[in-house]
């Protein structure tokens, strides 16, 4: 299980996302600049230890009176990752521990992208996101999880809505956040359909 370290990160996670966020194509937000805050999210663990991967929820409390919350994955690397479009580097970040840190959204990261399959599959368990060495039990995959040989689309969901339910989908991630005024939601963070 992966190891939190308490140290900083320069510019933060949440700077990072703030200048990022806007540009995405998924992005609804009526505000130029976002307020963004962290509202929940899980990690999980790349078995070779060189990626950390976290998959964020913010909430974007410019967009007020009904605050939107968003999903991103993140996968943070040591180096530049190669063969990525431009626009999946997020940013570089200094971090207190391990130096310089290339943020990637990890819908592009091949090493996310793979743990979050295998955690659809039942072979990878969800993190706390915040405490080293902790499950996320609030992390669940409901419904029949496809086969080795099965083939399949995962969508995650970028834009979250307070709801469990996904049409089409035979696999859904379920995860939750908080809103602003501190209530609890859950949606689907991805969905797997078959192909």
């Amino acid at each position: 299980m992966a190891s939190i370290h308490r140290t900083t990160m320069t510019p933060t996670k949440l700077e990072l996302i703030t200048g990022w966020l806007p540009k995405q194509s998924w992005y609804v937000g009526a505000a130029g600049t976002p307020d963004l805050v962290k509202a929940g999210g899980f990690r999980l663990d790349d078995p070779d230890g060189a990626v950390g991967i976290e998959f964020m929820v913010v909430v974007d409390a410019a967009d007020a009176p009904e605050p939107v919350a968003y999903l991103v994955p993140l996968g943070y690397r040591g180096a530049a990752l190669e063969g990525v479009p431009g626009e999946a580097l997020i940013g570089t970040s200094e971090h207190g521990v391990l130096g310089t840190r290339w943020v990637y959204d990890g819908a592009h990261d091949p090493v996310v992208l793979a743990q979050l399959n295998a955690l659809l599959r039942g072979e990878a368990t969800p993190q706390h996101q915040s405490l080293s060495d902790t499950l996320d039990p609030t992390v669940t995959v409901q419904g029949a999880a496809p086969g080795p040989d099965d083939a399949y689309d995962v969508r995650i969901s970028r834009v979250l809505r307070a709801t469990e339910a996904e049409q089409g989908a035979a696999v859904r991630l379920v995860g939750g956040w908080s809103r602003p005024d501190g209530t609890a939601a859950r949606g689907v963070f991805a969905a797997v359909s078959p192909r």
